[in-house]
């Protein structure tokens, strides 16, 4: 029998154990600014501690917050949430965070990935906890101003205060996430899952597909700005109803030649290959071989964009962006 999920939500979270504490975030990109500002609207003291190097002091600081050096963040700090891209997290955790906690303290991820696969290691007398929201750091920001949630996985790896579950559900609760649902989960199960939707579904198999359908079509001779509306841009459209009503519910709000069309080519694009292919996915992840194969191969961040960019399909943007969007803003 497939278990059900405990979920929280605000009614059942006492904030009790965020009170008086001071919050370190540790990184001010996208999770790490939403987080901040999150907190700080609810009440919650919170300071960045971010490198003198670091391209996002002056945002941080321009946000209002206190900006510190790593080290003399985590010293001072209850709660300490450790925001910072998970192909650093080694290196910046057994060197700035792990030496300077307190005892007691509590260290928070957002992603369940460097604490399973081994890049960190928990230290003793501090509380290890997993607050993962369900999206991008904007669209935490955005709900948490107009009233809404957005949710999110929470976990504790190291409970070593006895109080882990009740910090990191206040933690969850403090950035809006149990107005919509805050789902108990393990650190092991976040970071399979997660890794899979991205690389199966959201980050891996939608672009390349959208690429793909794109390629097909200028190379059929259709006008570029026409391929990359028809295959990338009314994606949001589709995705927008699957959210909102399921699978189920978004079909029966298109055409009916939509419907017809989309049932029976669907299983052509997504066949028997690609279900292999999505199994091996998983099992790459399951075993720790992807883990491994990025610590490897991973180029950094600029120099990936650069070897994954497709100068055709943002040259079909650009002159979208340039016509048809300008047409319609006139």
């Amino acid at each position: 029998m497939t278990p059900s999920l405990r979920v929280y939500h605000d009614d059942d979270i006492s904030p009790a154990a965020l009170e008086g504490a001071e919050v370190t975030v540790l990184g001010y990109g996208s999770q790490g600014r939403a987080q901040a500002l999150n907190l700080r609207d609810g009440g919650v003291g919170v300071r960045v501690g971010l490198r003198a190097e670091s391209a996002s002091r002056h945002l941080a600081s321009q946000d209002g917050f206190a900006v510190v050096e790593p080290t003399a963040a985590v010293a001072g700090a209850s709660f300490v949430a450790v925001l910072v891209p998970d192909e650093v997290q080694r290196e910046f955790f057994s060197g700035e965070v792990a030496p300077n906690l307190r005892p007691g303290a509590v260290v928070i991820f957002a992603h369940g990935g460097p604490v399973h696969f081994g890049d960190v290691a928990l230290p003793e007398g501090v509380d290890v906890v997993l607050v993962a929201p369900m999206g991008p750091g904007r669209i935490l920001r955005e709900y948490y101003v107009e009233g809404r949630g957005l949710n999110a996985k929470v976990a504790v790896a190291q409970d070593a205060t006895g109080r882990g579950w009740p910090r990191a559900l206040a933690y969850a609760r403090a950035l809006g996430c149990g107005r919509a649902g805050v789902i108990a989960t393990t650190f092991a199960d976040e970071a399979r899952l997660d890794l899979f939707s991205e690389q199966a579904v959201l980050c891996g198999g939608v672009p390349a597909l959208a690429e793909a359908a794109f390629e097909t079509l200028v190379a059929a001779g259709y006008p570029p700005a026409l391929a990359y509306i028809e295959c990338v841009r009314e994606i949001k459209y589709i995705a927008d109803l699957m959210f909102e009503y399921g699978v189920d519910g978004m079909r029966r709000r298109i055409s009916s030649t939509a419907l017809y069309g989309g049932a029976t080519r669907g299983p052509r694009v997504v066949g028997p290959e690609a279900e292999k292919a999505l199994k091996e996915i998983l099992e790459a992840i399951e075993d720790g071989s992807f883990a491994a194969e990025m610590k490897k191969r991973w180029p950094g961040r600029e120099e990936f964009l650069k070897a994954v960019r497709n100068d055709g399909l943002e040259a079909a943007r650009e002159e979208f962006e340039k016509t048809v969007r300008r047409a319609e803003s006139e």
